[in-house]
């Protein structure tokens, strides 16, 4: 005789043949012997899982006549009697819950991905229903079986992912993930099945959700293992995501839609940077730096008033740089024309217009081609950008976010979470105040520097601007200007 309480108790014959166990007291008594197969149990045990808080008065005389019916669903040998109590007699293979357990052992034990798979199929399949469902209350006992079976599924996820099937795991990973948001370890299987599928914005993402939800809940951080994969996933090399070539050669049209619209990704350039019409004079010191602070934080914030320079000197900066770093280019977002305070959706739209990513409407093949994209990044600017830079590494330039401050600040911890490859040289007048920034003053031009731009700007205004005559009247205009390198440029037209 086989026996089954991972869902409701029923009991077969070795052939097959399902014997009928009628009634819900006679399924509980059933369940509660072959939880202890060859095993006896006390009466006044078998009493208290049968009725749990509603014990019959005469509770000895009712269990005898429930084992009375259960020994003529099963054949009188099937349940034994003992001195204080009664016995299935059955071994542990003959109940679906130790055979469960046995393959899910098997399982973990096994090396061979495929092999660790097929144990825990074979385990998983003897599930019906919640474990001991005919118990009044199974309490504590079922509790620890359901644990057994979320580490089977996590065991058998990691096969999947192993086997490199992260594409198929993931709606099951993102299930259980939901039912269990404190577990780790199903939290690192499907972000790594995120990373593995080809997301890794969304799987940056996902450990940003997970590391609040500890935070929120448990006042914790996440665990090493968590971290270490984060770490993986900030220090991978991100490769751009082609488009098909049939989608490449027929998106035709740019025109700006919110019907039948897809992100188009731009082709790797150099980017957007214009060439200056005019000579940059000084500062060389101050790009040096610059290049250092890019090299050891992913977001430099130039910090000064109005007229510094800061723009002129993030863009030289980010020149110098060698090019090797920014694969898929420099950009260069010009927010001074948003009107503030500016909402994270303006700034994204002006940082996707910047990058050539804005949504075009196409026709032919590549629509249906590119529907995949569309669904992956929806309508949501940010998503969309994120997505876009998610497999870049670009350098993007931020320029005058001061007016729209708390809208910059939320973009560019956005692609700081989501886009391991993408750096970040803002300007400013105050702090974005995102974690890991690194703020670089812009002084105003010592007065030799101030000299030599006020000299050079004038000389291009009119011949011999600076002869001997006029040198008192420009230190004193280069003074009153205190060093400010758009006033310079100013005053000397």
């Amino acid at each position: 005789m086989r026996y089954a309480i991972l869902g409701t108790a029923q009991a077969n014959h070795d052939d097959g043949t399902p014997v009928a166990v009628g009634g819900a007291r006679l399924r509980a008594l059933l369940t509660a012997l072959a939880l202890r197969p060859g095993r006896v149990v006390p009466a006044r045990l078998l009493v208290a899982e049968v009725w749990d808080a509603d014990p019959p008065a005469d509770a000895v005389p009712a269990l005898q006549a429930l084992v009375a019916r259960l020994r003529r669903a099963l054949g009188h040998a099937a349940v034994r009697s003992a001195e204080g109590g009664y016995e299935l007699a059955a071994a542990r293979e003959d109940i679906d819950l130790y055979r469960f357990e046995r393959l899910v052992r098997a399982g973990g034990a096994a090396t061979d991905p495929a092999e660790a798979a097929a144990r825990y199929d074979e385990a998983l399949a003897l599930w019906r229903g919640p474990a001991l469902a005919d118990l009044p209350d199974p309490g504590a006992e079922a509790a620890r079986w359901e644990a057994v079976r979320t580490d089977a599924r996590r065991g058998r996820l990691a096969a999947a992912l192993a086997l490199g099937e992260a594409q198929r795991a993931l709606p099951e990973l993102t299930a259980l993930c939901a039912q269990h948001p404190m577990d780790e370890p199903l939290h690192v299987l499907r972000i790594r099945a995120l990373r593995d599928a080809g997301r890794p914005a969304e799987a940056l993402a996902a450990y940003d959700v997970v590391r609040r939800e500890l935070a929120d809940r448990l006042g914790t951080d996440p665990g090493p293992e968590l971290r270490a994969l984060h770490g993986e996933l900030l220090a991978s090399d991100p490769a751009p995501e082609p488009l098909p070539a049939t989608a490449t050669a027929t998106a035709v049209t740019a025109t700006s839609t919110a019907a039948s619209a897809a992100p188009a990704p731009a082709a790797v350039t150099a980017g957007n940077l214009r060439a200056r019409l005019t000579t940059f004079v000084g500062r060389e010191d101050d790009i040096r730096t610059i290049g250092d602070d890019l090299a050891g934080a992913r977001l430099v914030t130039l910090l000064g008033p109005g007229g510094a320079g800061k723009t002129r000197l993030s863009q030289e900066a980010a020149e110098a740089q060698d090019e090797s770093a920014w694969p898929d280019g420099v950009w260069l977002v010009e927010l001074a024309p948003i009107d503030g305070p500016g909402d994270p959706e303006d700034v994204a739209e002006a940082t996707l217009a910047a990058l050539g990513a804005r949504e075009t409407k196409l026709r032919g093949a590549a629509a249906e081609e590119l529907r995949a994209f569309t669904e992956r990044a929806g309508d949501d600017p940010l998503d969309r950008l994120a997505e876009h830079c998610a497999r870049r590494r670009l350098l993007l330039l931020l320029d005058n976010c001061e007016h729209v401050i708390a809208a910059a600040a939320t973009l560019a911890e956005r692609l700081l979470t989501h886009c391991p490859g993408v750096r970040i040289l803002a300007t400013s007048r105050e702090p974005l105040g995102v974690p890991g920034e690194s703020l670089r003053p812009v002084e105003p031009l010592p007065d030799p520097i101030a000299m030599r731009l006020l000299g050079d700007r004038g000389a291009a205004a009119r011949a011999g601007f600076l002869d001997d005559q006029h040198t008192a009247a420009a230190h004193e205009i280069s003074r009153r200007l205190d060093g400010r390198h758009l006033a310079i440029d100013l005053g000397a037209d």
